[in-house]
Protein backbone atom coordinates (compact mmCIF):
# COMPACT_ATOMS: atom_id res chain seq x y z
CA UNK A 1 0.00 0.00 0.00
CA UNK A 2 3.27 2.33 -0.72
CA UNK A 3 1.70 3.58 -4.05
CA UNK A 4 -1.70 4.47 -2.14
CA UNK A 5 -0.49 6.17 0.47
CA UNK A 6 2.11 9.09 -1.94
CA UNK A 7 -1.25 9.37 -3.85
CA UNK A 8 -3.08 10.17 -0.68
CA UNK A 9 -0.09 12.61 0.01
CA UNK A 10 0.25 13.95 -3.57
CA UNK A 11 -3.79 14.12 -3.19
CA UNK A 12 -3.71 16.20 0.24
CA UNK A 13 -0.80 18.28 -0.99
CA UNK A 14 -2.45 19.02 -4.48
CA UNK A 15 -5.51 20.23 -2.37
CA UNK A 16 -4.05 22.52 0.40
CA UNK A 17 -5.45 20.02 2.88
CA UNK A 18 -3.20 18.09 6.07
CA UNK A 19 -2.97 14.08 5.49
CA UNK A 20 -4.36 13.68 9.08
CA UNK A 21 -7.51 15.70 8.26
CA UNK A 22 -7.85 13.60 4.82
CA UNK A 23 -7.51 10.54 6.75
CA UNK A 24 -10.36 11.35 9.03
CA UNK A 25 -12.48 12.00 6.54
CA UNK A 26 -11.85 9.53 3.35
CA UNK A 27 -13.41 6.27 2.78
CA UNK A 28 -11.33 3.66 0.50
CA UNK A 29 -13.01 0.59 -1.09
CA UNK A 30 -10.41 -2.13 -2.60
CA UNK A 31 -12.62 -2.99 -5.54
CA UNK A 32 -12.02 -5.93 -7.98
CA UNK A 33 -11.34 -3.86 -11.56
CA UNK A 34 -10.78 -0.55 -12.80
CA UNK A 35 -13.22 1.35 -14.99
CA UNK A 36 -13.17 0.88 -18.14
CA UNK A 37 -13.94 4.53 -19.20
CA UNK A 38 -15.60 7.35 -17.28
CA UNK A 39 -18.07 7.95 -20.03
CA UNK A 40 -21.37 6.34 -19.17
CA UNK A 41 -22.52 5.80 -22.38
CA UNK A 42 -19.20 4.03 -23.79
CA UNK A 43 -19.34 0.86 -21.48
CA UNK A 44 -21.16 -2.00 -20.53
CA UNK A 45 -19.50 -3.58 -17.35
CA UNK A 46 -21.08 -3.25 -13.87
CA UNK A 47 -17.50 -2.68 -11.63
CA UNK A 48 -17.48 0.32 -14.25
CA UNK A 49 -20.64 1.66 -13.36
CA UNK A 50 -20.16 0.80 -9.80
CA UNK A 51 -17.54 3.67 -10.16
CA UNK A 52 -19.44 6.15 -12.40
CA UNK A 53 -22.66 6.47 -10.23
CA UNK A 54 -20.94 7.85 -7.42
CA UNK A 55 -19.88 10.42 -10.06
CA UNK A 56 -23.46 10.79 -11.96
CA UNK A 57 -27.02 10.59 -11.05
CA UNK A 58 -29.78 9.33 -13.10
CA UNK A 59 -33.61 10.30 -13.76
CA UNK A 60 -34.87 7.65 -11.59
CA UNK A 61 -32.50 4.85 -8.98
CA UNK A 62 -33.34 2.28 -6.47
CA UNK A 63 -33.66 2.16 -3.11
CA UNK A 64 -32.16 -0.51 -0.37
CA UNK A 65 -35.33 -2.50 -1.17
CA UNK A 66 -34.78 -2.01 -5.29
CA UNK A 67 -37.29 -0.14 -5.65
CA UNK A 68 -37.39 2.29 -8.48
CA UNK A 69 -37.35 6.22 -7.45
CA UNK A 70 -37.07 9.66 -8.49
CA UNK A 71 -33.58 11.08 -8.32
CA UNK A 72 -32.80 13.74 -10.84
CA UNK A 73 -36.74 13.02 -11.99
CA UNK A 74 -39.66 14.35 -9.43
CA UNK A 75 -41.85 12.22 -10.29
CA UNK A 76 -42.99 9.93 -14.03
CA UNK A 77 -46.03 8.70 -15.07
CA UNK A 78 -47.07 6.31 -17.86
CA UNK A 79 -49.30 8.32 -20.28
CA UNK A 80 -49.48 5.39 -22.74
CA UNK A 81 -48.42 1.94 -23.35
CA UNK A 82 -45.62 3.91 -25.42
CA UNK A 83 -45.49 6.97 -23.67
CA UNK A 84 -43.63 7.89 -20.29
CA UNK A 85 -43.20 11.84 -18.91
CA UNK A 86 -40.24 12.68 -16.47
CA UNK A 87 -40.53 15.86 -14.77
CA UNK A 88 -37.18 17.39 -13.95
CA UNK A 89 -35.98 18.37 -10.50
CA UNK A 90 -35.06 22.24 -9.90
CA UNK A 91 -32.26 23.41 -8.13
CA UNK A 92 -29.71 20.79 -9.49
CA UNK A 93 -25.96 21.94 -10.79
CA UNK A 94 -23.42 20.02 -12.62
CA UNK A 95 -19.95 19.79 -10.84
CA UNK A 96 -19.10 22.35 -12.62
CA UNK A 97 -21.50 24.64 -11.42
CA UNK A 98 -24.01 24.85 -14.22
CA UNK A 99 -27.42 23.99 -13.89
CA UNK A 100 -28.68 20.92 -15.30
CA UNK A 101 -32.20 21.30 -16.92
CA UNK A 102 -34.16 19.13 -19.58
CA UNK A 103 -32.25 19.89 -22.51
CA UNK A 104 -29.56 18.43 -20.54
CA UNK A 105 -32.03 14.81 -19.80
CA UNK A 106 -33.02 15.10 -23.77
CA UNK A 107 -29.23 15.11 -24.89
CA UNK A 108 -28.26 12.40 -22.80
CA UNK A 109 -31.17 9.92 -23.67
CA UNK A 110 -30.65 11.01 -27.68
CA UNK A 111 -26.94 10.46 -26.64
CA UNK A 112 -27.83 6.99 -25.59
CA UNK A 113 -30.01 5.82 -28.41
CA UNK A 114 -29.70 7.28 -31.37
CA UNK A 115 -27.11 5.78 -34.52
CA UNK A 116 -23.88 7.19 -34.22
CA UNK A 117 -24.75 10.04 -31.71
CA UNK A 118 -21.39 9.37 -30.17
CA UNK A 119 -19.27 10.94 -32.42
CA UNK A 120 -17.21 10.15 -35.72
CA UNK A 121 -20.83 7.05 -36.44
CA UNK A 122 -20.43 5.83 -33.05
CA UNK A 123 -22.86 3.83 -31.36
CA UNK A 124 -23.54 3.95 -27.44
CA UNK A 125 -22.78 0.58 -26.53
CA UNK A 126 -25.63 0.78 -23.98
CA UNK A 127 -28.32 1.50 -26.92
CA UNK A 128 -30.04 -1.72 -26.49
CA UNK A 129 -30.60 -1.21 -22.59
CA UNK A 130 -33.59 1.28 -23.89
CA UNK A 131 -34.65 -0.76 -25.92
CA UNK A 132 -37.73 0.17 -28.11
CA UNK A 133 -36.68 4.35 -27.35
CA UNK A 134 -38.36 6.06 -30.85
CA UNK A 135 -37.61 9.54 -29.48
CA UNK A 136 -37.43 11.85 -26.61
CA UNK A 137 -38.63 15.27 -26.45
CA UNK A 138 -38.57 18.45 -23.61
CA UNK A 139 -42.22 19.54 -23.32
CA UNK A 140 -43.46 22.38 -20.89
CA UNK A 141 -39.75 23.16 -20.51
CA UNK A 142 -39.24 20.66 -17.45
CA UNK A 143 -40.72 17.75 -19.07
CA UNK A 144 -39.28 15.05 -20.60
CA UNK A 145 -41.44 12.79 -22.99
CA UNK A 146 -39.85 9.44 -24.31
CA UNK A 147 -42.30 8.23 -26.88
CA UNK A 148 -41.45 4.02 -27.36
CA UNK A 149 -41.92 2.89 -30.58
CA UNK A 150 -43.63 -0.61 -29.22
CA UNK A 151 -44.98 -0.93 -25.26
CA UNK A 152 -41.90 -1.92 -23.17
CA UNK A 153 -42.81 -2.54 -19.50
CA UNK A 154 -39.47 -2.21 -17.96
CA UNK A 155 -38.39 1.26 -18.96
CA UNK A 156 -38.44 2.25 -15.70
CA UNK A 157 -36.20 -0.48 -14.50
CA UNK A 158 -33.43 -0.01 -16.77
CA UNK A 159 -32.94 3.92 -16.70
CA UNK A 160 -31.17 3.95 -12.66
CA UNK A 161 -28.13 2.99 -14.22
CA UNK A 162 -27.96 5.51 -17.53
CA UNK A 163 -26.90 8.55 -16.12
CA UNK A 164 -27.34 12.55 -17.32
CA UNK A 165 -24.79 14.32 -18.32
CA UNK A 166 -23.86 17.91 -19.51
CA UNK A 167 -24.79 18.73 -23.19
CA UNK A 168 -22.52 21.48 -23.21
CA UNK A 169 -19.53 19.84 -21.58
CA UNK A 170 -19.73 17.01 -23.89
CA UNK A 171 -19.51 19.11 -26.63
CA UNK A 172 -16.85 21.00 -25.43
CA UNK A 173 -14.29 17.75 -24.54
CA UNK A 174 -16.30 15.42 -26.54
CA UNK A 175 -16.96 11.73 -26.32
CA UNK A 176 -12.77 11.29 -26.32
CA UNK A 177 -12.57 13.88 -23.34
CA UNK A 178 -15.27 12.48 -21.60
CA UNK A 179 -13.69 8.94 -21.40
CA UNK A 180 -11.28 10.24 -18.79
CA UNK A 181 -13.00 13.82 -16.99
CA UNK A 182 -16.14 13.84 -15.41
CA UNK A 183 -18.79 16.69 -15.14
CA UNK A 184 -21.82 15.07 -13.25
CA UNK A 185 -24.53 15.59 -10.66
CA UNK A 186 -23.71 12.72 -8.15
CA UNK A 187 -22.41 12.96 -4.92
CA UNK A 188 -18.61 13.33 -5.59
CA UNK A 189 -16.34 14.93 -7.74
CA UNK A 190 -13.66 13.04 -9.86
CA UNK A 191 -10.03 14.13 -8.50
CA UNK A 192 -8.10 11.87 -10.32
CA UNK A 193 -8.07 8.46 -11.74
CA UNK A 194 -4.58 6.49 -11.68
CA UNK A 195 -5.38 4.04 -14.20
CA UNK A 196 -4.80 0.22 -12.48
CA UNK A 197 -4.14 1.76 -9.40
CA UNK A 198 -6.94 3.89 -8.03
CA UNK A 199 -9.77 6.60 -8.78
CA UNK A 200 -9.94 9.71 -6.44
CA UNK A 201 -13.01 11.40 -5.90
CA UNK A 202 -13.89 14.08 -3.72
CA UNK A 203 -17.23 14.77 -2.06
CA UNK A 204 -19.14 17.84 -4.37
CA UNK A 205 -20.36 20.49 -1.63
CA UNK A 206 -23.04 21.81 -4.28
CA UNK A 207 -24.67 18.49 -4.24
CA UNK A 208 -28.68 18.78 -4.46
CA UNK A 209 -28.94 15.46 -1.97
CA UNK A 210 -29.97 12.60 -3.94
CA UNK A 211 -33.63 10.83 -4.11
CA UNK A 212 -35.67 12.63 -1.62
CA UNK A 213 -36.93 8.98 -0.63
CA UNK A 214 -33.52 7.68 0.41
CA UNK A 215 -32.82 8.98 3.86
CA UNK A 216 -30.74 11.05 4.60
CA UNK A 217 -30.83 13.81 1.76
CA UNK A 218 -27.62 15.76 1.70
CA UNK A 219 -24.15 16.08 1.14
CA UNK A 220 -22.03 12.87 0.83
CA UNK A 221 -20.58 12.32 4.65
CA UNK A 222 -17.25 11.74 3.64
CA UNK A 223 -14.60 14.09 2.37
CA UNK A 224 -13.16 12.03 0.05
CA UNK A 225 -13.66 8.63 -1.29
CA UNK A 226 -11.14 6.13 -3.27
CA UNK A 227 -11.69 3.04 -5.11
CA UNK A 228 -8.09 1.15 -4.83
CA UNK A 229 -8.09 -1.04 -7.82
CA UNK A 230 -6.70 -4.60 -6.17
CA UNK A 231 -7.35 -7.17 -8.33
CA UNK A 232 -6.72 -10.49 -6.34
CA UNK A 233 -9.04 -11.60 -3.41
CA UNK A 234 -6.16 -13.02 -1.06
CA UNK A 235 -4.80 -8.72 -1.93
CA UNK A 236 -8.47 -6.91 -1.36
CA UNK A 237 -8.52 -9.16 2.14
CA UNK A 238 -5.23 -8.25 3.73
CA UNK A 239 -5.84 -4.49 2.30
CA UNK A 240 -9.50 -5.17 4.67
CA UNK A 241 -7.56 -6.86 7.56
CA UNK A 242 -4.78 -4.43 7.58
CA UNK A 243 -7.24 -1.50 7.56
CA UNK A 244 -5.71 0.24 4.48
CA UNK A 245 -9.30 -0.05 3.47
CA UNK A 246 -12.57 -0.02 4.30
CA UNK A 247 -14.76 -1.93 2.07
CA UNK A 248 -13.85 -4.89 -0.13
CA UNK A 249 -16.12 -6.42 -2.93
CA UNK A 250 -16.32 -9.80 -3.85
CA UNK A 251 -15.09 -11.30 -0.76
CA UNK A 252 -14.11 -14.56 -1.30
CA UNK A 253 -16.59 -17.11 0.96
CA UNK A 254 -13.25 -19.14 2.59
CA UNK A 255 -12.26 -15.49 4.10
CA UNK A 256 -15.32 -15.01 5.87
CA UNK A 257 -14.90 -16.46 9.17
CA UNK A 258 -10.94 -14.88 9.02
CA UNK A 259 -13.02 -11.72 8.71
CA UNK A 260 -15.80 -12.13 11.17
CA UNK A 261 -12.66 -13.25 13.56
CA UNK A 262 -10.58 -9.65 13.06
CA UNK A 263 -11.45 -7.68 15.65
CA UNK A 264 -11.71 -4.22 13.46
CA UNK A 265 -13.59 -5.90 10.43
CA UNK A 266 -17.14 -7.49 9.90
CA UNK A 267 -19.20 -9.51 6.92
CA UNK A 268 -21.86 -7.79 5.05
CA UNK A 269 -24.24 -10.08 2.98
CA UNK A 270 -27.22 -8.87 0.68
CA UNK A 271 -29.20 -11.48 -1.96
CA UNK A 272 -27.15 -11.14 -5.32
CA UNK A 273 -28.99 -10.65 -8.50
CA UNK A 274 -25.58 -12.08 -10.54
CA UNK A 275 -26.07 -15.83 -12.32
CA UNK A 276 -23.06 -17.53 -12.36
CA UNK A 277 -22.44 -19.83 -15.25
CA UNK A 278 -20.04 -21.39 -17.87
CA UNK A 279 -20.27 -20.13 -21.73
CA UNK A 280 -19.72 -23.70 -23.52
CA UNK A 281 -18.52 -22.49 -27.12
CA UNK A 282 -21.06 -23.72 -30.01
CA UNK A 283 -19.17 -22.25 -32.54
CA UNK A 284 -16.25 -24.41 -31.97
CA UNK A 285 -16.00 -28.50 -32.98
CA UNK A 286 -16.20 -29.39 -29.47
CA UNK A 287 -18.86 -28.13 -28.43
CA UNK A 288 -21.45 -28.11 -30.92
CA UNK A 289 -22.06 -31.50 -30.12
CA UNK A 290 -25.06 -31.81 -27.50
CA UNK A 291 -23.63 -34.61 -26.04
CA UNK A 292 -20.32 -33.00 -25.30
CA UNK A 293 -22.45 -29.91 -23.75
CA UNK A 294 -24.86 -32.52 -21.27
CA UNK A 295 -21.47 -34.76 -20.18
CA UNK A 296 -19.94 -31.37 -18.87
CA UNK A 297 -23.00 -30.63 -17.03
CA UNK A 298 -23.17 -33.85 -15.16
CA UNK A 299 -19.37 -33.33 -14.41
CA UNK A 300 -20.19 -30.58 -11.87
CA UNK A 301 -21.34 -30.93 -8.54
CA UNK A 302 -22.94 -27.40 -8.02
CA UNK A 303 -24.39 -28.70 -4.41
CA UNK A 304 -20.95 -29.47 -3.21
CA UNK A 305 -19.14 -26.26 -4.33
CA UNK A 306 -22.67 -24.09 -2.69
CA UNK A 307 -21.93 -25.48 0.64
CA UNK A 308 -18.25 -26.17 0.58
CA UNK A 309 -17.02 -23.59 -0.96
CA UNK A 310 -19.86 -20.56 -1.28
CA UNK A 311 -20.33 -21.82 2.66
CA UNK A 312 -23.92 -22.42 1.64
CA UNK A 313 -24.61 -18.81 0.21
CA UNK A 314 -25.87 -19.68 -2.48
CA UNK A 315 -28.75 -21.13 -5.08
CA UNK A 316 -27.93 -23.45 -7.79
CA UNK A 317 -29.82 -22.81 -10.88
CA UNK A 318 -30.78 -24.85 -13.78
CA UNK A 319 -31.43 -21.98 -16.22
CA UNK A 320 -30.00 -18.42 -16.51
CA UNK A 321 -32.74 -16.57 -14.08
CA UNK A 322 -32.27 -16.20 -10.61
CA UNK A 323 -35.25 -18.01 -8.41
CA UNK A 324 -36.24 -14.45 -7.30
CA UNK A 325 -36.45 -12.72 -10.90
CA UNK A 326 -40.03 -12.59 -12.69
CA UNK A 327 -41.04 -15.69 -14.36
CA UNK A 328 -38.11 -17.88 -12.91
CA UNK A 329 -39.14 -21.54 -13.85
CA UNK A 330 -39.61 -24.21 -10.50
CA UNK A 331 -40.12 -27.03 -12.64
CA UNK A 332 -36.49 -27.21 -14.58
CA UNK A 333 -34.93 -30.42 -15.23
CA UNK A 334 -32.07 -31.62 -12.81
CA UNK A 335 -28.42 -32.28 -14.32
CA UNK A 336 -27.68 -34.70 -11.26
CA UNK A 337 -23.63 -34.59 -10.49
CA UNK A 338 -22.93 -38.07 -12.07
CA UNK A 339 -18.87 -38.05 -13.20
CA UNK A 340 -19.16 -41.55 -14.85
CA UNK A 341 -22.62 -40.76 -16.68
CA UNK A 342 -20.29 -37.96 -18.33
CA UNK A 343 -17.38 -39.94 -19.21
CA UNK A 344 -19.84 -42.23 -21.01
CA UNK A 345 -21.49 -39.38 -22.63
CA UNK A 346 -18.16 -37.73 -24.24
CA UNK A 347 -17.74 -41.69 -25.28
CA UNK A 348 -20.79 -41.38 -26.99
CA UNK A 349 -19.41 -38.33 -28.73
CA UNK A 350 -16.43 -40.04 -29.88
CA UNK A 351 -13.99 -38.86 -27.09
CA UNK A 352 -13.40 -42.03 -25.08
CA UNK A 353 -10.05 -40.66 -23.36
CA UNK A 354 -11.52 -37.52 -22.56
CA UNK A 355 -10.66 -34.14 -24.00
CA UNK A 356 -7.88 -31.21 -23.31
CA UNK A 357 -9.97 -27.54 -22.93
CA UNK A 358 -9.40 -24.54 -21.15
CA UNK A 359 -11.84 -22.40 -19.32
CA UNK A 360 -10.88 -18.75 -19.62
CA UNK A 361 -11.87 -16.64 -16.35
CA UNK A 362 -11.37 -12.96 -14.53
CA UNK A 363 -9.04 -12.43 -11.77
CA UNK A 364 -11.65 -12.15 -8.92
CA UNK A 365 -12.98 -15.59 -10.27
CA UNK A 366 -10.00 -17.66 -10.47
CA UNK A 367 -10.59 -19.58 -6.98
CA UNK A 368 -14.14 -20.66 -8.08
CA UNK A 369 -12.80 -21.34 -11.68
CA UNK A 370 -10.31 -23.60 -10.61
CA UNK A 371 -13.08 -25.60 -8.24
CA UNK A 372 -15.27 -26.02 -11.39
CA UNK A 373 -12.48 -26.89 -13.26
CA UNK A 374 -11.03 -29.86 -10.91
CA UNK A 375 -14.76 -31.30 -11.07
CA UNK A 376 -14.34 -31.21 -14.81
CA UNK A 377 -11.81 -33.09 -15.18
CA UNK A 378 -12.59 -35.80 -13.21
CA UNK A 379 -15.62 -35.99 -15.45
CA UNK A 380 -13.36 -36.54 -18.74
CA UNK A 381 -12.68 -32.47 -19.08
CA UNK A 382 -8.67 -31.80 -18.67
CA UNK A 383 -9.25 -28.29 -17.51
CA UNK A 384 -6.72 -25.97 -17.48
CA UNK A 385 -7.82 -22.35 -16.69
CA UNK A 386 -6.32 -19.40 -18.10
CA UNK A 387 -7.36 -16.01 -16.29
CA UNK A 388 -7.21 -12.87 -18.15
CA UNK A 389 -8.02 -8.99 -17.79
CA UNK A 390 -11.50 -8.01 -18.27
CA UNK A 391 -11.30 -6.31 -21.33
CA UNK A 392 -9.37 -8.64 -23.01
CA UNK A 393 -12.29 -11.50 -22.26
CA UNK A 394 -14.89 -9.32 -23.13
CA UNK A 395 -13.21 -8.84 -26.15
CA UNK A 396 -12.74 -12.51 -26.72
CA UNK A 397 -15.90 -13.37 -25.27
CA UNK A 398 -18.71 -10.73 -25.65
CA UNK A 399 -17.85 -9.04 -29.12
CA UNK A 400 -21.74 -8.76 -29.98
CA UNK A 401 -21.98 -11.32 -33.67
CA UNK A 402 -17.89 -11.92 -33.10
CA UNK A 403 -16.56 -15.44 -33.15
CA UNK A 404 -15.71 -17.22 -30.01
CA UNK A 405 -12.13 -18.30 -30.05
CA UNK A 406 -12.22 -20.26 -26.55
CA UNK A 407 -13.38 -23.43 -25.10
CA UNK A 408 -15.33 -22.32 -22.46
CA UNK A 409 -15.68 -19.36 -20.19
CA UNK A 410 -16.42 -18.96 -17.17
CA UNK A 411 -18.14 -15.97 -16.04
CA UNK A 412 -21.00 -14.18 -14.46
CA UNK A 413 -24.05 -11.70 -15.45
CA UNK A 414 -25.74 -9.62 -13.55
CA UNK A 415 -29.54 -8.63 -13.55
CA UNK A 416 -30.24 -5.96 -11.09
CA UNK A 417 -33.98 -5.44 -12.45
CA UNK A 418 -34.37 -8.66 -11.58
CA UNK A 419 -36.53 -9.04 -14.95
CA UNK A 420 -35.26 -11.48 -17.78
CA UNK A 421 -34.84 -8.88 -20.37
CA UNK A 422 -31.94 -7.64 -18.98
CA UNK A 423 -30.74 -11.42 -18.44
CA UNK A 424 -32.02 -13.82 -20.70
CA UNK A 425 -32.12 -11.77 -24.03
CA UNK A 426 -28.42 -10.19 -24.13
CA UNK A 427 -27.24 -14.04 -22.79
CA UNK A 428 -29.34 -15.96 -25.15
CA UNK A 429 -30.87 -14.65 -28.30
CA UNK A 430 -28.48 -14.44 -31.53
CA UNK A 431 -25.80 -12.34 -31.83
CA UNK A 432 -26.66 -10.68 -28.67
CA UNK A 433 -24.09 -8.35 -26.50
CA UNK A 434 -23.41 -11.76 -24.16
CA UNK A 435 -24.54 -14.27 -25.95
CA UNK A 436 -20.79 -15.84 -24.89
CA UNK A 437 -21.95 -19.45 -25.82
CA UNK A 438 -22.92 -18.12 -29.87
CA UNK A 439 -26.12 -20.07 -29.14
CA UNK A 440 -29.06 -19.34 -31.83
CA UNK A 441 -32.38 -20.71 -31.69
CA UNK A 442 -35.30 -18.72 -33.90
CA UNK A 443 -37.58 -20.03 -31.87
CA UNK A 444 -35.96 -18.87 -28.70
CA UNK A 445 -35.09 -15.36 -30.05
CA UNK A 446 -38.90 -15.21 -30.98
CA UNK A 447 -40.05 -16.13 -27.59
CA UNK A 448 -37.56 -13.19 -26.28
CA UNK A 449 -38.93 -11.15 -28.63
CA UNK A 450 -42.51 -11.35 -28.30
CA UNK A 451 -42.20 -11.44 -24.24
CA UNK A 452 -40.05 -7.93 -24.17
CA UNK A 453 -43.50 -6.47 -25.58
CA UNK A 454 -45.70 -8.30 -23.87
CA UNK A 455 -48.13 -6.31 -21.46
CA UNK A 456 -49.68 -9.01 -19.79
CA UNK A 457 -48.03 -10.16 -17.06
CA UNK A 458 -48.79 -13.47 -17.04
CA UNK A 459 -48.75 -14.27 -20.81
CA UNK A 460 -45.23 -12.36 -20.52
CA UNK A 461 -43.85 -15.03 -17.64
CA UNK A 462 -45.41 -18.08 -19.87
CA UNK A 463 -42.94 -16.87 -22.82
CA UNK A 464 -40.03 -16.84 -20.35
CA UNK A 465 -40.75 -20.10 -18.83
CA UNK A 466 -41.15 -21.59 -22.32
CA UNK A 467 -37.88 -20.44 -23.55
CA UNK A 468 -36.36 -21.36 -20.21
CA UNK A 469 -37.61 -25.23 -20.69
CA UNK A 470 -35.78 -24.68 -24.20
CA UNK A 471 -32.50 -24.12 -23.35
CA UNK A 472 -31.88 -25.89 -20.58
CA UNK A 473 -32.32 -29.01 -22.75
CA UNK A 474 -29.61 -27.23 -25.17
CA UNK A 475 -27.38 -26.09 -22.51
CA UNK A 476 -25.44 -23.52 -24.30
CA UNK A 477 -24.31 -22.91 -20.64
CA UNK A 478 -23.43 -24.81 -17.56
CA UNK A 479 -26.06 -23.02 -15.66
CA UNK A 480 -24.04 -22.50 -12.01
CA UNK A 481 -25.94 -20.56 -8.99
CA UNK A 482 -26.56 -17.04 -8.03
CA UNK A 483 -24.82 -16.35 -4.93
CA UNK A 484 -25.27 -14.15 -2.08
CA UNK A 485 -22.84 -10.89 -2.38
CA UNK A 486 -20.34 -10.56 0.01
CA UNK A 487 -18.88 -7.90 1.55
CA UNK A 488 -15.83 -6.87 4.18
CA UNK A 489 -16.10 -4.37 6.05
CA UNK A 490 -14.28 -2.20 8.49
CA UNK A 491 -16.14 -1.67 11.50
CA UNK A 492 -15.21 2.22 11.45
CA UNK A 493 -18.08 2.19 8.79
CA UNK A 494 -21.18 3.38 9.50
CA UNK A 495 -24.27 4.31 7.10
CA UNK A 496 -23.80 1.76 4.51
CA UNK A 497 -25.20 -1.07 3.75
CA UNK A 498 -24.63 -3.44 0.23
CA UNK A 499 -27.21 -3.44 -2.61
CA UNK A 500 -28.44 -6.50 -4.21
CA UNK A 501 -27.51 -4.49 -7.51
CA UNK A 502 -23.91 -4.60 -6.82
CA UNK A 503 -23.59 -0.43 -6.87
CA UNK A 504 -21.46 0.58 -3.97
CA UNK A 505 -23.02 3.46 -3.31
CA UNK A 506 -20.94 6.15 -1.26
CA UNK A 507 -23.26 9.10 -0.48
CA UNK A 508 -24.45 7.76 2.81
CA UNK A 509 -21.35 6.29 3.91
CA UNK A 510 -19.60 7.50 7.01
CA UNK A 511 -16.35 6.38 8.71
CA UNK A 512 -15.61 6.92 12.44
Amino acid sequence: MVRLGRVLFATAAALGVSLSAVQASELRVGFTLDAMTLDPANHRNRETETIIRNMYDGLVTRDGDMKVVPEIAESYELVSPTVYDFRIRDGITFHDGSPLTAEDVRFTLERLTAEGAMGDGQTSPRKSLLGPVDSVEVRDGNTVRITLSEPWPILPAMLPFQEIVSKAFVEKVGTEGLATQVNGTGPFKLVDWRKGDAIIMERFEGYYGGAPSIEPVGKACVERAIFKIIPESASRVAALLSGDVDIINELPPFSVEQVKNNPGTDVMTVNGTRSFFVAMNMEGELFSNPKVRQAAAHAIDKDLIIDRILGGNAARIEGILSPDAFAASTDLPVYEYDPEKARALLAEAGYPDGVEVTMDTVGAYKDIAEAVASLLTKGGFNTRVAVGEGAQMTQKWRTKGGPKSGDMYFTSWGNGSLDPFDIFTPTHRTNDRGNSAGYSNPEVDRLLDEAAVELDTEKRAALYRKAEQIVNAELPYLYLWVPQDIYGVSKRLKGWRPSADSRINLHDACVD
